[in-house]
């Protein structure tokens, strides 16, 4: 049972995944930037501005973090599960994800970054 509320792990979670979208986002910009596309511009932009958002939110999730003594380390990786520490408030606990399920959540983060710009227009 874990003494975290779920809120703050809900942070520390996006503490997690939020790199990974920027990470994957900064390789689709290199991709498109070399593809043969005729009009990348609008990619480009898209992504750009989808980094820029992400940035801002993880900003303000890794002040919230400092400001509440919470911090997640990576701490074993293998090819079916990554292991994290989170450490709240003085309190440690082992978390462990399924590899599969990280992709998914990350998928699902950046569809509703890229849904919401492309729906905002």
């Amino acid at each position: 049972m874990t003494r975290i509320p779920e809120d703050d792990r809900d942070i520390m979670e996006k503490a997690m995944y939020l790199p990974m979208v920027l990470i994957i986002l900064n390789r689709d910009l290199t991709v498109v930037e070399n593809s043969p596309f005729k009009l990348k511009q609008p990619y480009l932009d898209l992504i750009e501005e989808t980094m820029k958002e992400i940035q801002k939110e993880l900003t303000e999730v890794k002040h919230y973090m400092k400001k509440n003594k919470l911090q997640v380390i990576e701490t074993k990786r293998d090819d079916a599960f990554t292991l994290y520490r989170f450490i709240y408030k003085g309190y440690e606990e082992n978390h462990n994800y399924f590899n599969p399920r990280i992709r998914n959540k990350v998928q699902e983060i950046m569809d509703a970054y890229l849904l919401k710009k492309h729906l905002s227009r």
